[in-house]
């Protein structure tokens, strides 16, 4: 079994779990935040709506560079669905074309000329898996606050069974 294929369920799962809980987020709450530190809703998940376009990046060039990043603003939540669709299309195309040599490129985090991180594509696609599903708990969080029922993600929550 090649990479992209133990990869696939992973990412599909993990993909289509996301977006149930984006579907959730209130537009009119974009710039609601559970502390002063916190970052928006709405800029939140726009982050998570985006993050899978780093997975097709990632695989098809040799490096992010944070510098050429778009700043975050407030889009309605369809709009949001729109794009995480976009990018998770795109994304599970990329993986699906992904050789085992292609995973064992280096890839690197850049910011202008300064080299964050440097490691095999491989270890940066799971690295953006797990970072995404980072932000989706605290897109869970933020919801649960805002008292959104959560749906079921891993399991049944308190708002929804299996």
């Amino acid at each position: 079994m090649s990479l992209a294929e133990m990869l696939a369920p992973e990412f599909d799962q993990e993909m289509a779990t996301t977006r149930k809980l984006l579907a959730r987020v209130p537009s009119d709450k974009g710039t609601w935040k559970p502390h002063t530190k916190s970052f928006a809703l709405g800029h939140l998940a726009q982050l998570v709506a985006t993050m899978p376009g780093w997975i097709t990046t990632t695989l098809r060039q040799t490096e992010i560079d944070l510098t050429g990043s778009p700043g975050y603003s407030f889009q309605k939540t369809d709009s949001l669905l729109d794009q995480f669709d976009r990018h998770v299309a795109d994304a599970r195309k990329a993986l699906a074309a992904s050789t085992d040599a292609d995973f064992g490129v280096p890839w690197s985090l850049k910011r202008g000329d300064r080299v964050l991180l440097t490691t095999p594509r491989a270890a940066a696609v799971r690295m953006h898996i797990s970072h995404l599903v980072h932000h989706r708990g605290q897109l869970t969080v933020y919801l649960r606050l805002l008292d959104v029922p959560i749906p079921s993600i891993y399991g049944p929550t308190a708002d929804e069974a299996w």
